[in-house]
């Protein structure tokens, strides 16, 4: 009885050093070839050595199946982006199944699925659930936040642009300057429309120059100066287009305008680096004309 205890005891301990083994393998023959296939750009990798002959990348709306299929789908990130930095930051498994949590890092210099170069670098972080069957990669299935990764592509803006905007707005209405100025980057390049008195510094970068160069001057050179009907209108590249209306009196003159504007902002990481003024300049020049 106790020879047969001792060698159920041997064969769990095999066994379980034996799945231990299988493991390990798969991990490193795992991330060794994904290293070598998105840092080095070894696309070749993707082959039936490496792969089954029916990889499979869960997908939707349709999975994408089989060796050349795989291959053209992760192309579009090695081709697509250069300066690239792929790291896993943990990988571990049991039996045939793998998990990792991984980072990506580029910067978008040619074509991806279509979208031509838009300069931008991408920094996203993500898990793949992976199935290997026989020691190769099997099946793969991706879970990242897709509406960042745009986001940062600037195909979509970010959903927070609009808010930052109007917060913007609602403090230039009650005076409040320094929340104004605490919304621009602090090199933000800051345009006032061609034709405008005050387009003569332009660009204007920087909060300080804005506050001088603009906001000073109006605020000395106007009274009542109100900003209107706004409406704001989220665009691609995370921008935000503003269409409103100019209220106020020309001190020198007393000559009073309501004149169509549009400013066009442009936001990253929730501040304003660029702004863009389009205005009635006729209008604003006719009131300061005696």
């Amino acid at each position: 009885m106790k020879k047969l205890i001792k060698l159920s005891i041997a064969l769990s301990i095999l066994v379980f050093t034996s799945c231990n083994n299988k493991v390990e393998e798969n991990i490193k023959m795992y991330t060794e070839t994904w290293d070598e296939i998105i840092n080095s750009g070894n696309l070749e990798l993707i082959n039936e050595n490496n792969f089954t002959d029916d990889v499979t990348l869960i997908y939707s709306p349709d999975n994408i199946v089989g060796l050349e299929s795989f291959k053209d789908y992760y192309s579009n990130f090695v081709t697509g982006f250069s300066d690239v930095e792929f790291t896993m930051k943990n990988v571990f498994g049991q039996d045939d199944n793998i998990v990792k949590h991984w980072h990506y890092k580029g910067t978008h210099t040619g074509d991806f699925f279509g979208i031509p170069a838009t300069g931008k670098t991408v920094n996203i972080e993500g898990v793949t659930l992976v199935k290997m069957n026989a020691g190769k990669i099997a099946q793969e299935q991706d879970f990242m936040d897709n509406m960042l990764f745009l986001q940062q592509l600037g195909i979509i803006s970010s959903p927070e642009n609009i808010g930052i905007i109007d917060n913007l707005y609602k403090a230039f209405d009650v005076g409040d300057i320094p929340s104004v100025l605490g919304s621009l980057d602090a090199n933000v390049i800051w345009n006032e429309a061609e034709g405008n008195a005050y387009a003569d510094g332009n660009p204007y970068i920087g909060p300080d120059a804005v506050l001088n160069g603009v906001f000073a001057r109006v605020g000395g050179e106007w009274d009542g100066f109100k900003l209107v009907d706004i409406e704001l209108h989220d665009m691609s590249n995370n921008q935000v287009l503003a269409t409103l209306r100019y209220n106020g009196t020309y001190k020198k003159t007393n000559k009073a305008i309501d004149a169509q504007v549009a400013h066009l902002w442009t936001l990253k990481d929730g501040k304003v680096i660029a702004f863009q003024q389009y205005v009635d300049t006729k209008q604003l020049n006719d009131v300061t004309k005696k």
